[in-house]
C-alpha cells in the first residue's frame, strides 16, 4: 500500500511541478512567473512533507520552514514590487 501511495504521490507532484514549469516559461506576464514559481515552491513543499509522512520521519522540518519563509517573503516582496509598477 505504502508503494502505491508514493507512486501516486510523484505521479501527482511530478505533474504539478511540470505545469507549473511551463506557466513560468510561457507565462506572458511577470506575474503569471511569480505565481507559477510560488505554485512550484509550494509543490516543493509537499513533496518535502509527503516524503517525511510516508517516511515516517521528522528531521526535514526545518527545511520546511525555511521553505515556507523563503515563499512567503519572496510572495510579499514580489507583490509590493507588482503594486509599485501599476498605475
Amino acid at each position: 500500500m505504502i508503494v502505491v501511495l508514493a507512486t501516486a504521490l510523484t505521479v501527482l507532484l511530478s505533474v504539478t511541478a511540470l505545469l507549473a514549469l511551463v506557466r513560468m516559461y510561457r507565462g506572458p506576464s511577470l506575474l503569471d512567473r511569480v505565481v507559477a514559481a510560488d505554485v512550484l515552491l509550494n509543490t516543493m513543499l509537499g513533496a518535502v512533507g509527503a516524503e517525511a509522512a510516508v517516511n515516517r520521519h521528522a528531521t526535514t522540518l526545518p527545511v520546511l520552514v525555511v521553505l515556507s519563509l523563503l515563499g512567503f517573503v519572496g510572495a510579499v516582496s514580489l507583490a509590493r514590487f507588482a503594486a509599485r509598477e501599476e498605475p
